[in-house]
Formats: structure tokens, C-alpha cells, sequence
């Protein structure tokens, strides 16, 4: 059913008890003094957890004229992973897979057709096993594994998904690293930020980190990763669709010089307001704003070292992995940039090895918004490695239908899962 006129205006009228505070005027205007006063450096307890590369400063570029320009990199690679998520069975077990694919432009049918498929698997039954070896599948195309994560019932979900995830996405990225002759794009952000991210959340979780190598293994992964690439002088970045950070909103916050409280919800929504062009115009209700459609406005690079960017920086202790180069060569830095054709805010990470070089600098970030000038969005590199790696929802359900039959048992259902059953998303 619908909601009925008098339902909608009713849950509309809600909106005239919410008094929103500072006006967006005033919320431009705050922006606009963080970005002058407070992001070089950003400093939290003393330590510098933001600060430019370079110069600061925001700059555009014109859409059409940046797709059209000549390639910085004559090849390109992408990367992604995809799952079927986590599922729970009724006799205990809860598992994920995941599959990782490389792209390429122009195709490689080879490269394309390889998978690194892994499963991981939670019981609280100890007496559960799993044959964790590698094994070859697709004619030696494609390699697969089984992982045993041990007990941890209150976070069974998501520490299964987080280590299908990236085992598959970090072990396809270093087997396929020579195959990358120019600019590898992983979807996604440099590092495991997922699994980063657990040591801030729970003490169980932070005692996983320290007494479990699975994790150490997957982030050596990347580290790994980094440092292949660094030796044969070719470039990775990560882009991040859906960019969440919240080191500059939350060390505003915390900053008890700033008598202004902070309105943003993320540091993407700072930006946001930073980057977007445009004009206050005449409107029958008074005035609107009116967007700037014509160009990509994006800033320069960044060093961050807070929140789930600190174990890799010069002073953590990137979770006891041993670094091979100089620690500030793994730090992540990156550059937002803002497309106003669809409002929408887009981050790209790259380890400090590259961008400390102002060419390479240079040529990164007109790749990547050529990239996405041309895509309309996300580069069409990270989608086709999208379009490679998804799991589609037909598929997902017939892989657990096989479970099932394979460990004689059921999947775990609730409401929703038969309530959304005959949903298409």
C-alpha cells in the first residue's frame, strides 16, 4: 500500500518541529574557515593526523576537456572482490565466500577468466574442521581455500565476511601483480579498512587482531602488495565509491578552541561543501542554491595519519607487520574529488612511495579524473572489475542451497529472509 495525502502531509509536518540549527550559509562559511585554518596541519593531542602533501588548494577542471585529454597511463588494471555475505546455518556454521577478480584495459581473456576464491567458516563447535590448503580449480585458472575462523560468537558475521573479503582481494592482487604493466585501481580503499577498523571496536576483537595471524596475514597481504609495487616503480590507488572517514570531523570536535559545534556527519560531507561550485538565485520561496555543473572540483593530496590510517603511518605498528621501505612510504594519502553532475564526493588512496614524487603526483590525478569525466562516476575499470567479481543474487542462493545439501542442514532464516525472498534487490 501507498501512503494516502493526508498520511504523507501528516509525516511531513514533522519537519516544521525540527529547527536545523546554523543555516547553510553559515555552514559554508564555517568550511571555508577549516579549510583555512585548520588542515595545515590538522593536529589531535599534538600529533599531526592530517597535513597537504604539497600545496593546499582546491582546483577544477573541466569535464569534457579532462575526458578528452591524451592518457597518463596506457594501461590500466582493476581490482575488486565480491561475497554472497555472511550466512548462518542451523547446525552452527556461519560462512562466507568471496571471489576476487583482476580487469584490464584492453581485455585480457586470461587474466579475466582467473578467480581466488576463499570460504571462511565460524563454529563454536571445537571439534569442527577445515582443510585450509590451497587448491586449483578452472583448469589451474583459479585457486581456492577454506579458512576456520576460531570462536567468537558475538562477531561470527562480520569477522567472516571481513577475511573472505580480503584474503580473496589481497592474495588475487599479489598473484596477478606482475601482470600490471602501468596503473592498478583496487576498489576500495589501500588497505583492509574493515579489519583496521576492529581494534577500536571490542576487546575481543582487539585480542583476535593480536592473538590470531590470520588478520596480520591478510594485512601483510597488502603490505606486501605495496611493496612489489614500489620495486617495480608502478603505481596502485584505491578509490573509494563511498568514502566514510571521520578523522577531521572528529578531531574538530574534540577541539575545544573551536566554540562552533561541527555539522557534518563525516568528513565527506566537509568536502562536499568545500568543493561544490554554484550561486544563491531568486526562487518563488526566496532563495536556493544553484549548482555548477560544468567541472570536477577536487583538492590536493593528503597525509593521514589518524583513525584507521595510523597503524600504517610512520609511528604504528601496522599490527606487528614487518615493513621492508621506509614507514613513511606506506602511509596513505589521498585526494577527494567532487562531481557535480551527480553530487557526489569520491576519495582516491595512494601510498606516500608514489606520491611523494610531484609528477607521478601529477599524472595519478589526472587519470583518475579523466576516469571519472569519462565514467560518469566510478572509473570504468573498478566497474568492469565489479561486473567480474559480483556474486548475482540467483547465484548466492543456489551457492547456499549447496551448502546445504553439503553439510546436510538448513539455512538459519528469519522473517526477512522470506520476506524479501521475492524481492529483485
Amino acid at each position: 500500500m501507498t501512503l494516502d495525502p493526508v498520511h504523507f502531509d501528516g509525516i511531513a509536518q514533522l519537519a516544521r518541529r525540527i529547527d536545523p540549527g546554523t543555516d547553510e550559509r553559515d555552514r559554508r562559511a564555517f568550511a571555508e574557515t577549516v579549510w583555512e585554518e585548520f588542515l595545515d596541519p590538522l593536529l589531535a593531542d599534538g600529533r599531526r593526523v592530517l597535513e597537504p602533501v604539497d600545496e593546499q588548494a582546491r582546483r577544477l577542471v573541466d569535464c569534457e576537456a579532462v575526458a578528452l585529454r591524451d592518457r597518463e597511463f596506457p594501461t590500466e588494471h582493476g581490482l575488486d572482490a565480491g561475497t554472497i555475505n555472511p550466512t548462518t546455518f542451523k547446525n552452527g556454521l556461519v560462512i562466507d565466500i568471496a571471489q576476487a577478480a583482476m580487469s584490464t584495459t584492453p581485455s585480457d581473456l586470461d587474466l579475466h577468466r582467473s578467480r581466488t576464491t576463499v570460504m571462511t567458516v565460524h563454529s563454536n563447535d571445537e571439534t569442527m574442521t577445515v582443510d585450509e590448503t590451497w587448491g586449483k580449480f578452472d583448469e589451474g585458472y583459479s585457486r581456492s581455500r577454506a579458512v576456520k575462523i576460531p570462536p567468537l560468537p558475538r562477531f561470527a558475521e562480520g569477522v567472516v565476511h571481513a577475511l573472505a573479503l580480503y584474503l580473496a582481494e589481497s592474495t588475487h592482487a599479489r598473484d596477478h601483480a606482475e601482470d600490471v604493466s602501468d596503473l592498478l585501481v583496487l576498489d576500495g580503499p589501500l588497505y583492509p579498512r574493515g579489519l583496521l577498523r576492529w581494534a577500536d571496536q571490542h576487546p575481543d576483537l582487539a585480542d583476535f587482531l593480536l592473538d590470531d595471524p590470520r588478520p596480520t596475514t591478510v594485512l601483510e597481504n597488502y603490505v606486501r602488495l605495496v611493496e612489489a609495487f614500489v620495486d617495480r616503480d608502478v603505481p596502485l590507488v584505491g578509490f573509494v565509491k563511498n568514502p566514510a572517514t571521520r578523522v577531521i570531523t572528529r578531531t574538530l570536535k574534540n577541539n575545544r578552541e573551536i566554540d562552533v559545534s561541527v555539522p557534518w556527519a563525516n568528513d565527506s560531507a566537509l568536502f562536499t561543501r568545500l568543493l561544490e561550485r554554484g550561486e544563491y538565485v531568486d526562487d518563488v520561496d526566496g532563495e536556493r542554491w544553484e549548482r555548477d555543473t560544468s567541472a570536477l572540483t577536487y583538492t590536493n593530496w593528503f597525509r593521514s595519519r589518524g583513525g584507521v590510517d595510523r597503524p600504517l603511518s610512520a609511528e604504528g605498528d601496522a599490527l606487528g607487520v614487518d615493513r621492508r621501505l621506509k614507514r613513511q612510504a606506506y602511509e596513505v594519502t589521498f585526494f577527494v574529488v567532487y562531481d557535480p553532475r551527480d553530487d557526489l564526493l569520491y576519495r582516491i588512496e595512494a601510498p606516500y612511495a608514489f606520491t611523494k614524487d610531484p609528477a607521478t603526483r601529477e599524472r595519478l590525478t589526472m587519470q583518475l579524473l579523466q576516469d571519472v569525466a569519462v565514467a560518469h562516476g566510478p572509473p570504468t575499470i573498478v566497474e568492469k572489475a565489479d561486473e567480474l567479481a559480483r556474486i548475482s543474487n540467483a547465484e548466492k542462493a543456489s551457492l547456499r542451497e549447496t551448502l546445504e545439501a553439503q553439510f546436510d542442514t538448513v539455512q538459519d532464516r528469519t522473517y526477512d529472509d522470506h520476506r524479501w525472498d521475492e524481492q529483485p534487490y
